[in-house]
């Protein structure tokens, strides 16, 4: 029998879906600001927004008229029919943000004055948006709204709410930027009290009508020295052709993109995508693939940091679709291909322009003279000739044209081998490729290897592929290897060659049919059934024991290959409990590189310098206090309001990492923090760029020790150098050691570098 769901439990449920988290109740406040006109948005916190939620602005107002309607559901101002959706303007439109949140909080609290009336009114709402008090009150022109105790209708969302509260205030912020940066002409700020303390600004924006303005009152002028402003261009035919874009489909003047991205600068873009911020028609959204696309076409110039992007997206409306989702964040556009082909081919142009190219200064040492500055004299050029710059793509193309002497003959030579059809290209490529392959190919003898745990014990059981992956670099298989064991492969290299020719030509001969004579002849075999009764019986007490002690699946199925490095590491983790390690049996040393160790009837093979390397990486994690070096005076940090709050809640943190910072909260947001320290080590230096990356982790994970990565390298580094290395002799209690080792660590199956510690070998009762 189904029964309709009474009236109350419907706006529960719906109100709980609307509003999900304190980012999403102040963006709907701070959007009914803005769509009132207001040109100054005022959010006050108290204890991060859990005790309460105060928006305020000096907009038009509410008329007396709409009070009774103002927070029931489906009541807007802003629609008049469903045809209106196509062409909707603002910011809400769906009549439920306050609805919902009078649900959600334990009470809401209107004061409102409009620009038609004498005199204000405070008006409180119940849990329905019922209005149960309306009194006259004395305001400017404008409205405020006032929610306490958000969630708290809702027990088991408000004890997460609280729980987490400082990673949904640094979302909050977040959501709260991009209002900041796209709202020209508004000045919208935001203070937080904790306690009886006072009130910190954290935001704050000055009623500019331009977004770089508003992206340096946000993040400082620091952030604006990097940036550089989006130019649009057409896509060029090839990346149409990628996106499957023909002539006639490619609308003309369908999308105008604005606003600004970092440049591809090695160093001057950022360790994560803290501040990428995208808006169509000026709504903050989250359209994925454009995201996506920004950070691949950064990554092509600049591989190891993202951009800080700010782009507004103007559309026709009718080619958008907002009402996606209740925050409106996700919106349906069409021709969203043509919209990433566009991005796609201003991007890469803006970047060739500013990254592919090298100033030279050209001074000729014969055409100089002294020149006297005060008492210092210095050679100069007569007529100093300006810098040029030299795209990188005309520097390969006079590479290629053989424009440089001294090297004519191997020029003309190679020009010579690689001419003819692409076929012989390919042909001639893929020879080269190989006598490459074979001179940097490690030597056979040297070279541990592994069989799949399904192949029987024989000759093939020691051939199988290497622990260490393929992309692991020479130069780190040298650092790890002992000095004997690196002259025994440099003594081997020929003879590996020659071994491994020979195997390839007999291996191709073995492959082909031609006849045998067989010669058959009789054998009388020894039968007694009483014998076979008896084995029968000791094989089925074997059974029955097995059953008992082992489960009846397979336990390890991941070959050893570098490919599979990830489902093994998945199923020894479901497999094995770091409590197993002690009770793992030595075996031996294989190869002076491994240690073969059995647990039951499983055999293991671990790999001794990485779980050495492993362990003491870790152990550098935990206990290391890095050591400052001072400043000779204190240097501004100019972080932003967020930034620097995050900051201040982990102190402790900054100072293991070697970083001392002098607090002033007194002074003004952006100039609280300063750097009196900065840690130094031997040849690594650190700065405030690895500060930024802690301040990002600290803002998903406060109060977690976290090492930016820069010190993670360092450790890495270290802990490879003092680790036992391949080549190096062990005995029974050394290995016994390292296994322990591995159960007393966090994550002990792989090295810093990627490199896997262990891998199954194989299992016995499957082999007999």
């Amino acid at each position: 029998l189904k029964l309709a769901i009474d009236k109350q439990s419907v706006h529960q449920i719906c109100s709980g879906q609307v509003v999900l988290s304190l980012a999403t109740a102040v963006k709907e406040l701070v959007e009914n600001s803005i769509d009132a006109g207001a040109t100054n948005v005022d959010v006050k916190l108290k204890d991060s927004g859990i005790e309460l939620v105060e928006v305020s602005d000096n907009g038009k107002g509410v008329e007396e008229q709409n009070f009774e309607g103002l927070t029931l559901k489906h009541h807007t101002s802003k629609l008049r029919d469903f045809s209106d959706l196509i062409h909707v303007e603002t910011f809400g439109f769906r009549g439920e943000a306050l609805s919902s949140l009078c649900a959600l909080s334990d009470s809401l609290i209107v004061v409102t004055c409009h620009e038609s009336a004498q005199i204000g009114a405070r008006l409180v709402y119940d849990h329905d948006g019922h209005l149960t008090q309306h009194v006259p009150h004395p305001r400017q022109h404008g409205t405020t709204v006032t929610l306490q105790k958000l969630f708290s209708t809702l027990p088991v969302r408000h004890k997460e709410f609280q729980r987490n509260i400082k990673k949904e205030y640094s979302k909050m912020i977040f959501v709260l930027q991009s209002y900041c940066i796209i709202s020209t002409g508004v000045r919208i700020t935001c203070a937080n009290q904790t306690g009886q303390g006072k009130r910190t600004t954290v935001l704050c924006t000055s009623e500019s009508n331009s977004m770089r303005d508003n992206i340096g009152a946000v993040f400082g002028p620091k952030q604006l020295q990097s940036l550089i402003p989006f130019q649009q261009m057409s896509p060029g035919d090839s990346i149409k052709e990628d996106y499957g874009l023909r002539e006639v489909d490619v609308p003309k003047d369908l999308f105008v993109i604005d606003g600004f991205v970092s440049q591809a600068d090695h160093g001057v873009g950022r360790s994560a995508t803290d501040r990428q911020f995208f808006f169509i028609n000026k709504r903050p959204c989250d359209p994925v693939k454009a995201s996506k696309l920004v950070n691949e076409v950064y990554h092509m110039y600049n591989r190891h940091q993202y951009p800080f992007v700010a782009l507004n997206i103007t559309v026709a409306s009718d080619c958008v679709d907002v009402n996606v989702t209740p925050d409106k964040r996700q919106i349906l556009l069409q021709e969203e291909k043509l919209l990433l082909a566009i991005l796609k081919s201003s991007l890469i142009a803006m970047f060739e322009t500013g990254v592919n190219k090298i100033s030279l200064n050209h001074i000729t040492p014969a055409i100089t003279k002294d020149r006297e500055i005060g008492s210092v004299s210095e050679a100069l050029p007569d007529d100093e000739p300006p810098k040029t710059s030299i795209r990188l793509a005309r520097l390969k193309e006079a590479f290629s044209n053989h424009q440089f002497p001294g090297i004519g003959s191997k020029q003309s030579s190679h020009k010579a081998a690689c001419s003819g059809s692409s076929q012989k290209k390919m042909f001639s490529f893929v020879s080269c490729s190989k006598k490459m392959t074979d001179i940097m190919r490690p030597p056979l003898k040297s070279s541990p290897s592994f069989a799949t745990i399904d192949e029987p014990v024989d000759e093939k059981f020691w051939s199988y592929k290497p622990l260490v992956p393929e992309t692991e670099s020479e130069q780190h298989q040298d650092r790890i290897s002992s000095p004997e064991a690196k002259r025994a492969r440099h003594e081997a290299e020929p003879l590996a060659q020659n071994s491994l020719v020979d195997s390839k030509n007999k291996n191709a001969s073995t492959q082909l049919d031609s006849p045998v004579s067989i010669q058959k002849k009789t054998v009388l075999l020894q039968f007694s059934l009483q014998e076979l009764s008896k084995r029968m019986q000791r094989l089925q007490a074997q059974k029955k024991e097995n059953n008992d002690q082992e489960p009846k699946y397979r336990r390890f199925r991941a070959n050893i290959n570098p490919g599979e490095n990830q489902s093994a590491e998945d199923e020894l983790k479901k497999e094995m409990s770091k409590d197993m390690f002690k009770d793992m049996e030595i075996i031996g040393q294989f190869n002076l590189g491994f240690i073969i160790t059995k647990l039951k009837s499983d055999l293991f093979i671990i790999d001794q310098h990485a779980t050495d390397e492993k362990y003491n990486f870790e152990m550098l994690q935990k206990n290391t206090v890095l050591k400052g070096q001072r400043l000779i005076a204190p240097q501004s940090l100019h972080l932003p309001a967020i930034s620097e709050t995050v900051l201040m809640e982990n102190l402790e943190i900054f100072r293991k990492n070697g970083f001392d910072l002098l607090i002033d909260e007194d002074a003004q947001v952006m100039e609280r923090v300063k750097l009196v320290s900065l840690p130094t080590s031997k040849n690594w230096t650190f700065g405030p760029s690895d500060i930024e990356e802690l301040i990002f982790m600290l803002s998903d994970s406060p109060g977690i020790m976290c090492r930016p990565s820069r010190v993670r390298q360092m450790f890495a580094s270290r802990a490879c150098r003092k680790s036992v290395m391949v080549g190096t002799a062990l005995n029974t209690s050394e290995m016994k050691k390292l296994v322990l080792h591995m159960g007393e660590i966090e994550q002990p199956w792989n090295c810093p570098h990627g490199r896997p510690t262990m891998r199954h070998l194989a299992n016995l009762d499957m082999i007999s």
